[in-house]
């Protein structure tokens, strides 16, 4: 089984590279690292890769970056898949943030890389915009929402951290209470928002300031989430796409404990993984989704 240890990056696609270069590196605060054939190459403030742009005729996400420990045998996993009916291809990763890769896709057609090493890459001195300090989670709509939870607890090594009755799953790689989330959708398959973590409560009310002066209306929040009483807000970029910025997630510290770190707001003391019902609100304070949200 492959143990994913955190979410490196996404590869979006864009009818407008230069467009969403403006965006990510004006507004969300990420860094223009490199270009390449059409590619754009974009990390945060820290350096390390966080999104991949390139050319495509509709937003949509088509790959996720994964990191795994740096022991990892990519040939001894490639076998393990391959025993599973999965087919995949090791090599040079195309970005410069990592270097080997081994790609497969996943039951929902993203195709995910897997890498073992990383390097800083060097950012600029000034960054402008929110200035997120790395990629938190992303969320997607799926068919068979059973399938995709098998394949990520059984070859990638995710955890359950909360269902919402039975069908919508919160999943964890490390510490933070999610890394991915999945939502069944009738016959839908897409990229629901991207989420980007900010330092601090401080650092939501600089953000909701600066997309304010910016002319970016919120769509939901300040608020705070319930299930992964996560600070949050969100906002669509110039594609339409749904970005989160948030601060605050669960962290479960210790595995072999099982809980989350305790809050003063969590239900139960100490906070399980657990099915929550499917008339859980969406935020304790910051008011409801708007009409149109979960599409």
């Amino acid at each position: 089984m492959i143990q994913v240890r955190r979410i490196g990056y996404t590869t979006l696609e864009t009818p407008d590279v230069d467009r969403q270069v403006g965006y990510y590196t004006e507004i969300l605060g990420l860094s223009l690292v490199g270009h390449d054939n059409g590619r754009a190459f974009l990390a945060t403030k820290q350096g390390q890769q966080a999104l991949v742009l390139e050319r495509g005729d509709a937003a949509r996400c088509t790959r996720i970056g994964f990191q795994v420990a740096p022991d990892t045998d990519f040939k001894d996993v490639a076998k393990s898949l391959a025993n599973e009916g999965i087919k995949s291809e090791l090599r040079n990763s195309s970005t410069p943030g990592t270097g080997t890769v081994l790609t497969f896709e996943d039951p929902k057609g993203t195709i995910l890389e897997i890498f073992a090493e990383e390097k800083m890459l060097p950012v600029e001195q000034q960054l402008y915009g929110i200035g997120p300090l790395k990629l938190g989670h992303v969320a997607f709509h799926v068919r068979d929402i059973q399938t995709v939870v098998g394949f990520y607890q059984r070859l990638l090594g995710f955890r359950v951290s909360d269902w919402r009755e039975n069908f919508f799953v919160f999943m964890r790689c490390g510490p933070d209470h999610h890394t991915v989330n999945f939502v069944e959708h009738g016959d839908v398959v897409k990229l629901h928002h991207m989420a980007f973590e900010v330092k601090d409560w401080g650092e939501i009310l600089r953000a909701c300031d600066y997309l304010g002066g910016k002319n970016i209306h919120l769509i939901w929040g300040p608020g705070r989430h319930i299930i992964g009483h996560n600070i949050f807000i969100y906002h669509r970029n110039s594609d339409r796409l749904i970005i989160e910025c948030y601060t605050g997630l669960d962290q479960m510290k210790d595995e072999a404990l099982g809980y989350f770190e305790p809050r003063p707001w969590h239900q139960d003391q100490p906070q399980r993984p657990k099915v929550w019902p499917a008339d859980t609100l969406g935020s304790y304070w910051g008011g409801r989704p708007p009409i149109g949200f979960g599409d």
